[in-house]
């Protein structure tokens, strides 16, 4: 059975969360505590599978608290719990496995329920005996957001990431996803054998590249495939090493 901490300074939104918890699922709820640093010292003693975390919480707000947790040995899975949506893109920092909204949507709860039953159950891939050194599989998948949700998306799924001063866009097939996060770190995230920075502005991942056009001054235009409208230029400072990387 799995084992939850509820982090809320709020005494009815703590006691009504607890209650769909256990109407929902069979997770076990460890404990209930109302800030922060109650939370840390909690969790330096006590293991848990997933903490349920506010973010506007006393002491050690929410954010700091789950960065912490983030870096540790075998962190829980973090469900944020606020009524400030614009703190979703923060969730993605810490690689949030899901955020819910206040005041509370019984069948949201449900689904994100199900879905944490669902990953804890999942056994974990044994390391392949021939490839000792192979990425790890957090690296395999990035946390996108879209509106209150963070949508866990495979990587191989992403088809390229543009960016916009300190925004990122992010493609996938069909849908586009918008980061509060420069290119650079949001790449920093990708497996570097799957995605390519052609550009300063683009980052593409070459499984998806279709087609490769001439453009002015010996440089490159990519095109991929499902996404017909979408041209990646290629900047001639990546050109040699882009060639290389396409066999060209």
């Amino acid at each position: 059975m799995l084992k939850a901490l509820i982090v809320e300074d709020e005494y009815l939104a703590r006691e009504e969360l607890a209650y769909l918890i256990g109407e929902h699922s069979r997770i076990e709820i460890a404990a209930s505590v109302e800030d922060g640093l109650e939370a840390f010292k909690f969790l330096q003693e006590n293991e848990v599978d997933v903490v349920f975390l506010d973010i506007n919480i006393p002491s050690i707000d929410g954010l700091l608290l789950a960065k912490n947790l983030h870096k540790t040995q075998q962190p829980p899975r973090i469900v944020f719990v606020t009524a400030y949506k614009e703190f979703a893109a923060d969730a993605f920092e810490v690689e949030a496995f899901d955020y819910i909204l206040k005041p509370y949507n019984e069948q949201r709860i449900a689904h994100v329920l199900q879905k944490l039953e669902a990953a804890c159950a999942a056994p974990a891939a044994p390391p392949s005996p021939a490839a000792p050194e192979a990425q790890p599989a957090a690296a395999r998948a990035v946390n996108l957001v879209k509106g209150e949700s963070i949508i866990v998306t495979p990587c191989e799924d992403v088809y390229y990431a543009e960016a916009d001063e300190k925004l990122t866009y992010v493609y996938t097939a069909h849908d586009r996803f918008v980061m509060s996060m420069t290119l650079s770190e949001f790449v920093s995230r990708l497996p570097a054998e799957s995605f390519f920075r052609c550009h300063r502005s683009y980052c593409v991942n070459i499984h998806k590249i279709r087609e490769i056009a001439p453009w002015f001054n010996s440089t490159y235009l990519i095109k991929l495939y499902d996404l017909k409208d979408a041209e990646i230029p290629v900047s001639r400072s990546n050109i040699k090493a882009f060639r290389q990387l396409m066999r060209l």
